[in-house]
């Protein structure tokens, strides 16, 4: 299924060349002269195709010249870290049309433009649709003004080049850090080699003063044309039909992603980060830390958007980046760090008696103690007498906050008096006629079987004494009676599946240690089935959800539910005619679960079962995905071929023995409570939607469960007391204790709009917008979607070059934020994914599992999935070590050689690229052949080699994988076979197969588009 694009009345289409690139032409092939304003041209009539990803130029004449020529730069001062690309020997001059000039120009793309050179009001800015059920439903923050900006036109004719400041007047100020040494000479000239300056403004420099809000009125006046300079540069180096840009950009002077993260990791890996309340920013996720909790809660359980709130929520419309936070909360704690603090119940400090918000170190003591002011709701609580201390210092902290990890923590968890059923795990396995002509059923049961065998065996483990259910399933429903009491296992089959109803319950769930003999018992004899039904016309994937649900209502557990299914799956029918997809009016979508899944995961939520789905056998294209009631419970979907091969058994066991050692919640409910004057105005993930978003309830969760929490102004905020964010979880653990795991972030607030900039990171801004779109995708179109992800980070472009930028920038010159400079390739990464932006190799199975993937990823797995780590391998035994991720390379097709080695990572996919030119003793080392034309493509399993450089390569893509949540086979791509195309799609620098541009042109139009909303 393919985006249509939106209609627009101003459209001209492209030449055949844009079109594959995925934008419409509006700049001519490279090599030519970049045209003026009026000259740009869209080729003959007879040449014209649109293009897929549409985006057009607006105004490519405030671009200065965007050649390759780096023989002078010339950087401004900025009012903070920024990032500032200047393309040199830029001149503008004013060009008078003529009659032969004088063409229509197409207008962009954005909606914002194409109303006048203005940005919107605030208050006209539409963040969602209003039927989005992950949104509140109350009305936005309306501004008490709206905002106006006036045409910014060029001061002169000619532009004056302009001299770099001192390098003594550069002096870092890092968010992060009080103090940072200034660049040395050799830093400076690395910086000015690769295209890009940090730079500072000095103390005394104008720009730092606050912004003024009270803007005069609009005013639009004539806009002058420039046409850039002619400039050509012969050395420009060859590029790849898929890294190069339509406008002559060098890749080399892009910002880097690579390198933002290989200059986190050199500040913070292996090192301590003390999170203390209204600390600075942290780590990237992709850096691994050793996170200090000081009373400030890790980063890796909730990480905020920006780290600086701006106070009015005027300023926080104008900055046109989102307010959030990613919120993790079962998280899991690195090597090195403390485990989360358990308290006793009646030992802890009640909280917040009003709004419901547990105790924390943002609360206010008052009265020597006797009261506490709740930061959540503005109101005052009394402390009962079994708890009192009382206060003292300056601070008013009371005596014993050193003792409770409630008052001096930013992370505890507190254990219940109460405690409900233990979790119980079941298993439903297919029997039908496909299935036992299949021939796998005995590797299936005899995996079960060694698995549960190791459990038993763990002494003193939780699982060693888990509950387990055993069933099996045609078109009936076979239940086996485990009790130890009897002698054998008995079977009870159930023929009427329409009304479900148990006969018996007991001995349908019984201790493992009790029951291992039995359930091996009937695990042997599965395979030896004969075919009793015809499975012809499928068998419905709710009837095993529906009796697992019936056997966990009926003794009152929670529990996981694995079901192994080998027939065709078909959608139960129902009598309802508004189940169809034309029986309702509400907006349709390939993504959206049909109404009796929705009401059979709204069950499973309510019980806490967690469904697990593996599918055994290759699925028909055109039939039902059943991934919609699994991912919805907490669980997931995992698909073989018919498990014939050695690669498939391998991830079905490791598949299968993650799941089940898997460190879950169940019957899990999340509160969201934020400073009074904020509240909670969308939430969004892998759960179902509730009448608020300030509560989600989940069947289960693990330590990837990431959710994405938008955050808007409902008045001012005040500036001394700061932010604070509160996460409330309640679930049930595999023991049955009731706990509750408590995560506070305490962040500051600044009237000044360059304060919160300075305080987004990119990679966080990544994973909240793929959960909100993703989510989005629901109801929305995706043509919509990509097209509000390219306009809010052009206006957040245009926003911070008008003020927080010096005002002696050029419009040649690319203003980012120091924190921001990745996040243009992120967001081209994004609007060009298979989700977003259908290939005609994406089946809709495909872009449904990787919707739901996606947005049960953590912000750490994102980062990498839409910016693969490229790694480059070694060739020879002498040079075998592993590479780091300091040595991953930049995604794009430049970036391989014919005579190396490649392997790209990512949490879904590991690609092993090899190049033609390889020696052939590399060959023969870690696959067993020295001819590079017999080496076999597609998934294969590296053999078993005793030299050092097969150990190595092994050992590394063993280490990757234990990263990631599920398993995956490594695919081995030889330069220039058909199947190079699954390579493509992870050189997200370069032009997708699937229409996507590349990194230059999508950078391109970003800049133009945000210089020409201050004209």
């Amino acid at each position: 299924m393919t985006d249509a694009c939106s209609t627009n009345q101003s459209r001209t289409p492209g030449h055949q060349w844009a079109g594959q690139n995925g934008w419409s032409a509006a700049s001519p092939p490279l090599g030519k002269p970049l045209p003026s304003f009026q000259q740009l041209s869209l080729g003959p009539p007879s040449d014209q195709r649109p293009g897929r990803d549409h985006l057009q130029v607006s105004n490519p004449g405030c671009l200065s010249d965007l050649r390759n020529n780096s023989q002078s730069m010339a950087f401004t001062n900025n009012s903070d870290l920024s990032v500032q690309h200047f393309i040199p020997n830029a001149r503008v001059s004013h060009v008078v049309p003529t009659s032969s000039q004088e063409r229509n120009v197409p207008p962009c793309s954005l909606p914002l433009t194409n109303k006048g050179s203005q940005p919107s009001d605030p208050q006209q800015i539409s963040e969602y649709s209003p039927h989005s059920p992950y949104q509140a439903i109350s009305a936005p923050f309306h501004p008490p003004y709206s905002h106006h900006v006036s045409l910014n036109g060029p001061q002169s004719l000619h532009q004056t080049p302009i001299s770099p400041p001192s390098f003594r007047q550069c002096a870092n100020q890092n968010p992060r850090r009080a103090h940072q040494p200034a660049f040395e000479k050799a830093n400076m000239e690395s910086a000015v080699g690769a295209g890009y300056f940090h730079n500072a403004a000095s103390p005394n420099s104008p720009v730092q003063q606050q912004p003024q809000w009270a803007l005069p009125p609009q005013s639009r006046g004539n806009i002058k044309e420039f046409v850039p300079s002619a400039v050509q540069d012969g050395s420009i180096s060859p590029q790849s039909p898929h890294s190069e840009s339509r406008y002559g950009l060098d890749p080399e002077l892009l910002p880097n992603a690579v390198k933002v993260m290989a200059e986190d990791r050199a500040e913070w890996e292996g090192k301590v980060f003390v999170s203390e309340p209204f600390s600075q920013l942290p780590p990237l996720a992709t850096t691994s830390c050793i996170v200090e909790d000081r009373g400030n809660t890790s980063p890796f359980a909730i990480r905020s958007t920006s780290y600086c709130l701006p106070c009015e929520g005027q300023t926080a419309l104008l900055s046109r980046l989102p307010l959030g936070a990613l919120v993790a909360p079962l998280s899991k704690q690195n090597a090195g760090e403390q485990p989360v603090p358990l308290c006793e119940e009646p030992e802890c400090v009640l909280g917040c008696s009003c709004c419901g918000a547990s105790m924390c170190r943002a609360m206010g003591w008052q009265d020597c103690g006797q009261r506490f002011y709740c930061p959540f709701c503005g109101k005052l609580s009394e402390v009962s007498w079994q708890h009192y201390q009382p206060t003292s210092g300056v601070e008013g902290a009371r005596v014993d906050k050193d003792k409770r990890p409630e008052l001096s923590m930013g992370s505890y968890e507190i254990l219940h008096s109460q405690k409900g059923e233990p979790a119980a795990l079941l298993l439903a396995i297919d029997v039908s006629a496909s299935a036992l002509r299949g021939g796998h059923l005995e590797f299936v049961t005899q995996q079960i079987r060694s698995l549960l065998h190791s459990l038993n065996s763990e002494d003193g483990d939780a699982l060693s004494d888990v509950r387990v259910g055993l069933m099996t399933y045609d078109s009936r429903i076979h239940l086996y009676d485990l009790s130890p009491a009897l002698s054998r296992p008995h079977m009870l089959v159930i023929m009427e599946t329409e009304d479900l109803q148990l006969p018996v319950t007991e001995g349908l769930l019984v201790s493992l240690k009790d029951c291992i003999h039995s359930v091996d018992s009937v695990l042997q004899l599965i395979p030896q089935f004969s075919a009793e039904c015809d499975d012809s016309s499928g068998v419905p994937m709710e009837l095993p959800v529906k009796a697992g649900l019936a056997i966990l209502q009926a003794l009152s557990s929670p529990g996981k539910l694995l079901i192994f299914h080998t027939a065709s799956l078909t959608e139960m029918v129902h009598t309802s005619s508004s189940s169809g997809f034309f029986g309702s009016n509400k907006p349709k979508s390939i993504f959206q679960p049909s109404e009796p899944a929705i009401s059979l995961a709204k069950e499973c939520v309510r019980q806490g079962c967690g469904v697990h789905l593996f599918v055994l056998s290759q699925q028909d294209v055109g039939g039902a995905w059943p991934g919609h009631i699994p991912y919805l419970s907490g669980g997931a979907l995992h698909s073989y071929s018919h498990l014939q091969g050695d690669l498939d058994r391998e991830c079905f066991s490791t598949d299968l023995k993650r799941i089940i050692e898997t460190h879950t919640g169940y019957r899990a409910e999340l509160r969201i409570f934020v400073s009074k004057d904020l509240r909670v105005s969308g939430c969004y993930g892998l759960f179902l939607p509730g009448p608020r978003p300030s509560q989600v309830a989940m069947a289960t969760l693990d330590q990837w469960t990431t959710l994405a929490v938008e955050l808007s102004h409902t008045r001012g905020l005040d500036e001394k007391r700061g932010v604070a964010i509160q996460t409330v979880l309640s679930y049930s653990t595999q023991t049955g204790d009731r706990r509750t795991r408590v995560h506070t972030l305490t962040l500051r607030c600044s009237r000044h709009l360059q304060d919160a900039f300075c305080h987004y990171q990119a990679q966080t801004l990544l994973t909240f917008y793929s959960k909100k779109m993703y989510c989005a995708v629901l109801e929305r179109p995706l043509q919509e979607l990509r097209e509000e992800l390219q306009t809010e980070v052009t206006e957040a472009l245009a926003s911070y070059r008008k003020h927080c930028s010096s005002s002696s920038v050029s419009a040649g010159q690319l203003v980012l934020p120091q924190y921001l400079r990745a996040l243009p390739v992120y967001i081209n990464s994004l609007r060009k994914s298979e989700v977003l932006l259908p290939g005609l190799r994406n089946s809709v199975h495909q872009r449904l599992q990787q919707r739901c993937q996606v947005l049960g990823m953590d912000t750490s797995g994102t980062a990498t999935h839409f910016y693969p780590q490229l790694l480059p391998l070694q060739l020879s035994a002498e040079d075998s070590n592993p590479p780091s991720p300091e040595q991953a390379l930049r995604c794009r097709a430049l970036s391989l050689e014919p005579r190396g080695l490649y392997l790209v990572h990512a949490p879904l996919t590991l690609l092993l690229w090899v190049g033609a030119q390889v020696p052939a003793s590399t060959l023969v080392e870690l696959f067993n052949t020295s001819c590079f034309s017999a080496l076999s493509s597609g998934e294969t399993k590296l053999p078993v080699l005793e030299n050092p450089l097969s150990i190595s390569i092994r050992s590394l893509v063993d280490t990757l994988n234990s990263q990631v949540p599920c398993a995956r086979k490594l695919w081995v791509v030889k330069q220039g076979d058909t199947c190079e195309e699954a390579l493509q799609r992870h050189l997200v620098e370069d032009k997708s197969p699937n229409g996507g541009a590349s990194y230059a042109d999508f950078l391109y139009h970003l800049h133009i588009n945000s210089v020409r909303l201050l004209q």
